[in-house]
């Protein structure tokens, strides 16, 4: 296996530095930077192979560990679990090596100055403070470093889930800076190239890990690849597509013959239809017979091999493509607008523009319909087998994740960078109504009726990984109401008071963090207090109603002192952007913090009212119950109690 990846890095690295070298210093020219030298400039594309390989062999081990071979009964790794384990952390500390070392090569680049210099720490503080990439390969090292530790840390399977998660998050600050991260359009740039980056990772990554599995002779071959192919179509879908959309934000069809860069979107287009095809053929073809004789067995991993081959030229073409400047960059002169969030705004945000000036977010918007596809396609599997499941339910998901549609991509979401105002509304849209919405959907009931059930010999499933989620210490320690409450109200002080609020407008990938916050941090506080699937930790209905309440001051508080406020929030950026309709800044900020403090009232009645109907729901069925005991019992508990009061009244005629 290590001569294949050595041959297979080689390839790669070869080919991004041939097509580096085609281009000269066209992006040093675009970006008004001197060239810093050979060793700058090819020395950074090495690294960059090195780096994304390591991360791709990384989270394709920690894949296979957690989620395609399964664990011991008692929840600890088995042998191929653990021997995949012990491969990502040597990936890892390769990684953060190497991420390391893209640190001083992007400050130097960045800087169009040689290496060398950036040797001096001095000299390095200041290009990182300056330069943003540096900044981000400083942060994807340090997640490396913590899967590294991790991976000798830990043997339960629980622990490997998470730190799969935590390492496929290694590579997200990569992809909110660069090219995709700047000039017009970068908010589609960057959340295409999003999905981009982790579909690539886990598929490169996964295929390597199962081929490494297959070598060194693993157990459940059949069941890894089988789960692995569905996960490579998942993978190669979001490829394609996220690809297809960052490509025509960077190139418009007429340059892709005209142009290197356009020249490199077609190759790599090619390649991937390549892959996408023969992959899908070799393992439709191959998953039968793996199970029947040791030559299928070789036959899938030669192969497999040459299936990692073409994707190692695929990663070669990406990272020239990261090297060379886009035509948008070369020839457009996009606004101070378009620069600072991304595009133009057309006009003062009437309310038909909020509802009608649309910019589907990738992100949160594609969220949107993949979550009320699930739910539905849920639904409808109980009912193909003729189980029911409450209307009301699904009527409040299919609203959550219309409401989240609508916060995110229609014009609240497009004029919420913009304008503090409209961000409040946003924000009270994601962290109060949407969540309240989503868990009276009972996700994870649902899912656990819906999905099967692994059998008491086989290996755990989806199922399983659910239940396993849900009992988690990582969400024991969320929904407790301490936590839950702090998460959920602390955000707006924490936020908004701190300066973090200010920064984080200058960045799109920092919107993306504060949305996923909002809907996180109302979805574990409203989940134990009116949720239809059982938290972690259950609260009377005291509790619950206690919770509630409990929050609801301190939202007050922060609406009203938003309004009485005399300092102007993210003040820097909102003068720089200049929008002619915002003449007072501090009245826009007025403004947000009343519909703040108006807003909290209408999430409160639902709750109340789920409450109450939750409450008599529970009494019902509690009478229903002690009915049921008495049909079965023939009327014994009742006739014993009449027999006890009556021998009580007994007992008191005397003295009387």
């Amino acid at each position: 296996m290590a001569p294949l990846l050595a041959v297979a890095v080689l390839l790669a690295t070869v080919l991004a530095v041939g097509l580096v070298a085609l281009t000269g210093g066209l992006s040093y020219a675009v970006a008004g930077l001197t060239d810093p030298g050979d060793v700058t400039r090819y020395g950074i594309v090495v690294v960059r192979v090195g780096a994304d390989v390591a991360a791709a062999v990384t989270i394709g081990s920690l894949l296979l560990a957690a989620f395609l071979v399964p664990p011991q009964r008692s929840g600890t790794l088995a042998v191929d679990g653990y021997a995949a384990l012990r491969t990502a952390g040597s990936a890892a500390w390769l990684w953060f090596v190497l991420a390391m070392a893209s640190m001083f090569f992007t400050a130097a680049d960045g800087a169009g100055r040689p290496v060398m210099e950036v040797l001096n720490p001095q000299v390095l503080l200041n290009y990182v403070e300056a330069i943003e990439q540096p900044k981000a390969w400083l942060l994807t090292a340090f997640v490396a470093m913590l899967i590294a530790l991790g991976c000798r840390l830990v043997l339960s399977w629980g622990w490997t889930a998470a730190l799969f998660f935590v390492s496929v998050g290694g590579i997200i600050p990569i992809a909110a800076t660069g090219h995709s991260a700047s000039g017009g359009s970068h908010d589609v740039a960057t959340n295409s190239l999003l999905y981009h980056l982790i579909g690539a990772a886990v598929w490169v990554g996964g295929l390597i890990a199962l081929l490494a599995h297959a070598r060194r002779g693993g157990d459940h071959l059949t069941l890894a690849a089988g789960r692995f192919s569905k996960i490579a179509l998942v993978s190669w879908v979001a490829l394609a597509a996220s690809g297809v959309v960052n490509a025509l934000v960077r190139v418009a069809p007429e340059q892709l013959l005209r142009t290197e860069y356009g020249l490199l979107v077609l190759g790599k287009v090619v390649a991937l239809v390549v892959l996408g095809v023969f992959g899908h053929q070799h393992r439709k073809r191959a998953l039968p017979r793996l199970a029947d004789s040791g030559s299928a067995k070789g036959q899938f991993v030669r192969l497999a091999a040459v299936e990692v081959l073409v994707m190692f030229v695929t990663i070669g073409l990406a990272t020239a493509l990261s090297r060379t400047p886009p035509p948008a960059e070369i020839y457009a002169q996009p606004s101070t607008t378009e620069l600072l969030i991304g595009y133009d705004l057309h006009g003062p945000p009437t309310f038909v523009r909020l509802l009608t000036d649309w910019r589907f977010d990738l992100v949160y918007g594609t969220a949107a319909i993949v979550l009320a596809v699930l739910y539905l396609a849920g639904v409808r599997r109980l009912r193909s087998r003729g189980d029911s499941w409450p209307a009301g339910r699904t009527a409040a998901w299919l609203a959550g994740t219309a409401l989240l549609l609508l916060a995110t991509s229609s014009g609240i979401g497009r004029y919420a960078p913009a304008m503090f105002s409209v961000h409040m509304v946003n924000h009270m849209l994601l962290s109060m109504f949407v969540p309240v919405l989503l868990v009276l959907g009972g996700p994870v009931t649902l899912a656990l009726r819906a999905l099967p059930a692994a059998g008491r010999d086989a290996a755990p499933g989806p199922r399983e990984w659910l239940l396993a989620a849900v009992h988690s210490p990582v969400a024991r320690v969320l929904t407790n109401p301490i936590v839950a409450l702090f998460l959920f109200v602390g955000s707006f002080y924490g936020l908004y008071y701190s300066g973090l609020f200010d920064t984080a407008l200058n960045y799109h990938w920092a919107h993306l963090a504060m949305n996923a916050h909002f809907l996180l941090a109302g979805y574990v506080f409203f989940w134990p207090a009116i949720g239809v699937d059982p938290a972690p930790r259950r609260l009377p209905p005291l509790g619950k109603l206690g919770l509630v309440f409990a929050a609801i001051p301190f939202h007050a508080f922060f609406g009203v002192t938003l309004m009485n406020m005399q300092t102007v929030i993210g003040e820097t950026f909102y003068r720089g952007l200049n929008l002619p309709w915002v003449g007072d800044l501090l009245t826009d900020q007025q403004l947000g913090g009343g519909i703040t403090w108006a807003s909290g009232e209408l999430p409160v009645v639902i709750v109340m009212v789920a409450l109450l109907m939750q409450w008599a729901r529970a009494d019902e069925r509690e009478a229903r119950r002690r009915d049921r005991r008495e049909d079965a019992t023939g009327g014994q508990d009742l006739a014993a109690y009449n027999a006890m009061l009556k021998r009580l009244a007994e007992q008191g005629e005397p003295r009387r």
